[in-house]
């Protein structure tokens, strides 16, 4: 039997409505040939956390534009840790202050990822990350 793919879920949380990057992000890991499932616009990290749960994957991939991305890997990160999964890794991507990635990342987010990254980059961090 072969290796077992990769399994990221890209998700957008809240209000914002803007998934075209979030879209570019999924397909390009697919490509790289991870399984990518997006959840759609206007997630709440409750549905977020479940997908993740219900889709068993290995990473959570927040697109967030609308500057609400503290509460929101807060908020994600306490629901996975209240329902005892710890092997679910959190990335962030879109615009973040350059000032807000240490507070992310103290909180437990492994990596952020700005406008422009290549998808290259990504991928190879979610490898690094994820032992398949």
């Amino acid at each position: 039997m072969g290796e077992k793919k990769i399994r990221v879920l890209v998700a957008k949380a809240g209000l914002d409505g803007h998934d075209r990057g979030a879209k570019v992000v999924a397909r390009g890991l697919r490509d790289a040939g991870m399984e990518v499932i997006y959840t759609g616009l206007r997630q709440t990290p409750e549905q977020i956390v479940q997908s993740a749960i219900q889709e068993d994957v290995d990473v959570i991939g927040l697109s967030i534009l609308s500057g609400a991305h503290e509460y929101y890997c807060r908020r994600i990160l306490e629901l996975l840790k209240e329902k005892g999964v710890s092997d679910i890794i959190l990335i962030v991507g879109g615009v973040i202050p350059p000032e807000d990635v240490p507070v992310l990342k103290e909180m437990g987010v492994a990596e952020v990822f700005g406008p422009g990254t290549p998808i290259s980059q990504t991928a190879d961090f979610i490898r690094q990350v994820v032992k398949k």
